[in-house]
């Protein structure tokens, strides 16, 4: 699934209409909306998220601020260090993604905070936990399958693989979401069996969900 993911990423798109392109990110942002309504499904449960949201939102108890506004802080400071770093890695749905991503975690935050949330029974939460693996993963295979960039934290590993470690990506990929853990963990981020659920179901769900959204999305972009 890494190599895949990496594969998209990379792959050029030079050669795209601007017709092309707008389906291509709109696709990507249905992906980006479904993808963090996972998200925000994992952190109204408060038993854990994904590796780089548990670094955000320890970084957003830090400082005080809501996960969605840090989550857009980060991937701008990301976004600009890669273009003054590198060359190729950012396309425009890199863009989106970074000033998009966060907004929309606040905006499903506020719609179902009431229900979802610390006090809830603990089957809802489980229920949440296990939901919002589905419908990140999912989401994450219709950003892949946009062929149109992606947020600049999933670009990390795949730069690191690329310019400065010798490792296969897969092995790279588990590092940099060591370290985002951790670092998360040590500055107030929630780690719990919601992590553990999504470091071992995303993938597989990802892959699951990759060849499904291929043929709807490559419908959509070929009209």
């Amino acid at each position: 699934m890494e190599n895949t993911q990496k594969e998209q990423f990379a792959s050029n798109t030079s050669d795209r209409t601007v017709k092309q392109w707008i389906q291509a990110l709109i696709v990507l942002f249905i992906g980006l909306v479904i993808a963090h309504l996972g998200v925000a499904l994992f952190l109204l449960s408060e038993m854990g998220t994904d590796t780089f949201t548990v670094f955000i939102q320890g970084l957003a108890r830090t400082f005080g601020l809501t996960v969605g506004t840090m989550h857009v802080i980060i991937l701008i400071l990301l976004m600009i260090v890669m273009l003054l770093t590198t060359k190729g890695y950012i396309k425009p749905g890199t863009v989106v993604c970074a000033f998009c991503g966060g907004p929309i975690i606040d905006l499903f935050t506020w719609m179902f905070g009431s229900v979802i949330n610390a006090q809830a029974a603990l089957p809802v939460r489980i229920i949440s936990v296990v939901a919002g693996c589905v419908i990140l993963s999912l989401g994450m295979s219709v950003v892949i399958n946009s062929n149109a960039g992606t947020g600049p934290n999933d670009l990390v590993a795949i730069i690191l693989s690329d310019k400065c470690i010798k490792l296969q990506f897969r092995w790279v990929r588990i590092l940099c979401d060591l370290f985002f853990v951790v670092l998360g963990f040590m500055l107030g981020g929630t780690v719990g069996i919601g992590t553990i659920i999504a470091v071992f179901l995303t993938g597989p769900l990802v892959q699951f969900w990759l060849p499904k959204t291929k043929k709807v999305i490559q419908g959509i972009l070929q009209e």
